[in-house]
């Protein structure tokens, strides 16, 4: 019944948004058409948390890792910037990173099954 998942980041910028996901995050693409790229994901999971209902249809983007310490490394190294230091949940490893002309997204490193 359900094929994928197709997520979708609005940037004021755009193409600086398709740049970092490309060029930084090195993440698989295909060009739809005049330049519009539809990024491939890796392995996705979907989790629903309690909310109020002010937030209540809201949803949330967190890039997921082995090694939070190595990723934040490896990824610093290529220029990105972190908004939050790494912080233990409990649940996991969080910290959130800027893309740029797109505002900020999670990365962590579970400590909790995962559907994968």
């Amino acid at each position: 019944m359900i094929s994928g998942l197709h997520t979708i980041v609005y940037a004021q910028d755009a193409a600086r948004a398709r740049e970092f996901l490309r060029d930084v995050l090195g993440l698989g693409w295909v060009d739809a058409g005049d330049g519009w790229l539809v990024f491939a994901a890796p392995p996705t999971e979907v989790a629903v948390h309690p909310t109020d209902a002010a937030s209540s249809g809201r949803a949330e983007l967190y890039l997921m890792c082995d090694d939070v310490t190595a990723t934040v490394a490896a990824l610093t190294s290529k220029g990105v910037e972190f908004t939050s230091p790494v912080a233990d949940r409990g649940w996991g490893l969080v910290t959130s990173l800027r893309v740029p002309g797109a505002g900020e997204i999670g990365l962590y490193e579970p400590r909790h099954p995962t559907a994968l």
